[in-house]
């Protein structure tokens, strides 16, 4: 059944069926400079499914930075590699067979196309080569404690004080806060208008007097997410993206730009053979307290519904390189690969037994292999919270298929 499972399904990442000359070059280009050039070490921490902290992110992104592909998504002229999006899905699909980090989302992906769009050239100069060497970690500063799927709500101030704003408020589930240098920040500037018009977006200094960061312990022992208050923090009207009040139609822009991640659906590839491999080394070591089959049939139709999410991606992207709209598509496919990054952790956890358990509740800062496995699974509650809730993709599917 193991063999009869690798061949159904691992060779998914090599390319598509349809996928035409041009894009099997461009994979085998990836694959040989990754295959070289990303180191033994950094593979081995992704592939046990350890956490990937700042400094290992930075170490990739540097070779990343030296080839001249430090930004898949960008625009040659910012520095970006110009790649189209299906490119973009290949070498995605990529790394991720190949046990290397995803890119950090936050600057690359977030905060960097929001800046080419809506910044000044001196922002422009400032920040974009920042992110593409690392000299600047960003994070986001959106979530509030009554501001969560209504992001519009948010109460954070930023009162105008001649050539400065004076903030005050707090975020909360600021992932990577503790590691970063700098957060894009949703600041209330008006309480006049409609909600959503008194918003701006502001460029901020974690080093800032004023700020303070602190860690929100979460059940995988990771240190993941954060609060961050502000208190008369003073930040120059000059990093202010965009005019005052235009903060929404910024946020808009950030969240249309990741409603497709290209990265998801290659994680959930390496994830699957993870857990597959785990299925082949208990059947080794002869453990008789599983039931294999339902486990043979469980991994099958979770190869199937991976095969669905990648074919829904391929989809969607060639619906944006077409320019058509995309409908519920990026939620259909967000609960899709939540749901499937779950049951994969509910299958190595039912593998792994209690030993990893309790060694992981004894400390879980120096986990073992079964113990990793136990903090992956409870990392994993939160893909359906993080990114959009499932009740709210729900919502957004159910209003595309039978209307508000």
């Amino acid at each position: 059944m193991q063999q009869a499972l690798n061949e159904h399904y691992l060779a998914l990442p090599a390319g598509a069926d349809d996928e035409d000359a041009r894009y099997q070059a461009f994979r085998d280009e990836i694959r040989d400079f990754v295959r070289q050039h990303c180191p033994a070490d950094i593979r081995e921490k992704v592939r046990s499914g350890e956490k990937i902290t700042r400094v290992i992110y930075s170490r990739w992104q540097h070779i990343l930075h030296k080839q001249g592909w430090a930004a898949p998504g960008w625009p040659t002229e910012y520095g970006g590699t110009g790649w189209d999006l299906r490119q973009r899905m290949i070498f995605e699909e990529v790394i991720a067979d190949h046990d290397c980090p995803p890119l950090y989302h936050h600057g690359l992906g977030h905060i960097g196309p929001v800046i080419m769009q809506f910044g000044t050239p001196e922002q422009k100069q400032t920040y974009l080569p920042r992110i593409l060497d690392t000299s600047d970690w960003w994070c986001q500063g959106y979530s509030e404690p009554n501001s969560g799927s209504d992001l519009a709500s948010l109460q954070t101030r930023a009162e105008r004080d001649g050539d400065h704003y004076v903030v005050n408020g707090q975020k909360i589930w600021t992932s990577h806060a503790h590691e970063a240098d700098m957060i894009y920040l949703l600041v209330r500037t008006s309480h006049e208008a409609r909600k959503q018009e008194g918003i701006s977006l502001l460029l901020v200094d974690l080093n800032t007097p004023g700020i303070t960061i602190k860690p929100i312990e979460t059940i995988d022992g990771w240190h993941h997410v954060n609060e961050v208050f502000f208190e008369n923090v003073r930040i120059p009207v000059e990093r202010r993206v965009a005019e005052e009040g235009r903060g929404w139609q910024c946020a808009k822009y950030l969240l249309e730009r990741e409603r497709v991640p290209p990265a998801s659906v290659g994680q959930l590839v390496r994830q699957w053979r993870r857990v597959t491999h785990l299925l082949w080394e208990n059947r080794q070591a002869r453990q008789t307290s599983h039931d294999y089959a339902a486990l043979d049939r469980k991994m099958f139709i979770l190869a199937a519904k991976i095969k669905g999410a990648r074919a829904m991606l391929a989809d969607a992207i060639d619906d944006m390189m077409e320019k058509k709209p995309l409908g519920a598509k990026p939620s259909a496919l967000k609960l899709l690969c939540s749901q499937i990054a779950q049951a994969l952790s509910e299958v190595a956890l039912r593998l792994t037994g209690p030993a990893g358990s309790q060694q992981f509740l004894t400390d879980a800062a120096t986990s073992t292999e079964e113990g990793i496995w136990l903090q992956n699974y409870l990392y994993s509650r939160s893909k359906t919270i993080a990114g959009g809730t499932t009740e709210v993709q729900r919502n957004v599917v159910a209003r595309e298929l039978f209307g508000a």
